[in-house]
């Protein structure tokens, strides 16, 4: 080996030793399982046995709005908005919590939410948005699930977070993040990407027991990989254990999948981002689900429709993303997606569901 070759290695060596200095510096590694702290702000009653519950699950899409077309919207990435303007994320913050004040559900499901995003004005959006609602919610809880100093992306340039949180009128007791199966990528890429969670709640219930709460975002489907359907195992993994062991339990978020037939019916350039066998049918073919497929995928469906995407080809909301499951010890009373007045607040609609929770044993 030449001299000149032998310092040509020790000079690349030393530069991929460099490169993954700085990606160790600058991305974030969540433990796989983590104790959440800070619940309650003040005093909150406990939940009844046999009462009403009323949910909510919204994407707030990072308080956007809907007037733009960002660059990862579109298929080919060629969107032409990398953010948002301030003024629009005042506007969006406004519209968000008029909603939740005017229907204040009782445990409240958000995702997408920014903190110290470059994209957003570095906003802690979830402490701006607990600001103003603060009598309806003494507890909740938050967690990221994607977090960066620094994301060399050209339409980024910056850092990135953003969050789950749930918030509950409720008492919250005990609160945990778990991290969800992740994509397999390059060594140098993977770790700039999402850290997708399930936030986990506990909220203990009048003589005895508690509701387990699940917030969660799951990553798109991707032609030839399986990560959507790893972590939605992981979700049955972890409401199966729950289940039989006798604790009630609620899910809801933004899962990226499709109610059963339902990608038949979108425009063919649109169905190559969802499979012909929806992943969900990991949780249904088990649990409830809010709406289940007659609903989303019957004569009515357009009354569940809860995104309407950022595509100019899109005229209107479209299709069913976002979801409530829940154990059969609860029983629905009622549930709707709310369109009328928040299809330009997000890219994605609130869902809302009222249910029971068990009765009280009889001794």
């Amino acid at each position: 080996m030449t001299r000149l070759l032998r310092i040509s290695l020790l000079v690349l060596l030393a530069l991929a030793l460099l490169a993954g200095l700085l990606v160790y510096t600058l991305t974030w590694r969540p433990q796989p399982r983590e104790k959440l702290t800070q619940m309650c702000r003040a005093q909150a009653p406990q939940l009844v046995p046999g009462q009403a519950l009323k949910v909510m699950t919204w994407n707030v899409q990072h308080l956007a709005g809907k007037q733009y077309v960002f660059w990862y919207d579109l298929p080919d990435g060629s969107g032409p908005d990398e953010r948002a303007t301030r003024e629009d994320l005042a506007y969006n913050l406004d519209e968000v919590t008029r909603v939740i004040r005017d229907e204040q559900p009782d445990v409240l499901l958000l995702q997408e939410l920014d903190d110290n995003a470059k994209a957003s004005d570095y906003q802690d959006q979830l402490a701006l948005l607990r600001a103003r609602i603060v009598d309806l919610y003494p507890c909740g809880v938050e967690a990221f699930d994607w977090k960066a100093d620094f994301i060399p992306n050209p339409h980024i340039l910056g850092s990135v977070g953003r969050k789950l949180a749930t918030l509950s009128r409720y008492q919250i007791v005990q609160a945990e993040r778990q991290q969800l199966p992740r994509r397999e990528g390059h060594w140098l890429t993977a770790p700039f990407d999402p850290h997708r969670a399930l936030l986990t709640s506990y909220l203990p219930i009048q003589g005895g027991g508690q509701l387990a709460v699940l917030n969660t975002h799951l990553d798109d489907y991707a032609p030839g990989e399986d990560t959507q359907a790893r972590q939605i195992q992981a979700i049955l993994k972890r409401i199966d254990r729950m289940e039989s062991h006798g604790t009630p339990w609620l899910l809801g978020g933004d899962f990226n999948a499709l109610p059963l037939g339902q990608a038949l019916r979108l425009p063919p350039a649109q169905r190559v981002a969802y499979p012909a066998d929806s992943d969900l049918h990991l949780l249904w073919d088990r649990y409830p689900m809010i709406p289940d497929n007659t609903e989303a995928s019957g004569e009515g469906r357009a009354e569940w429709f809860t995104h309407y995407p950022n595509d100019p080809a899109i005229p209107a909301p479209d299709r069913t993303l976002d979801y409530l499951f829940h154990s059969p010890k609860l029983k629905r009373i009622d549930a709707q997606v709310r369109q009328e007045d928040t299809e330009e607040i997000s890219d994605h609609l609130p869902l809302t569901a009222r249910l029971l929770l068990p009765p009280p044993t009889v001794p």
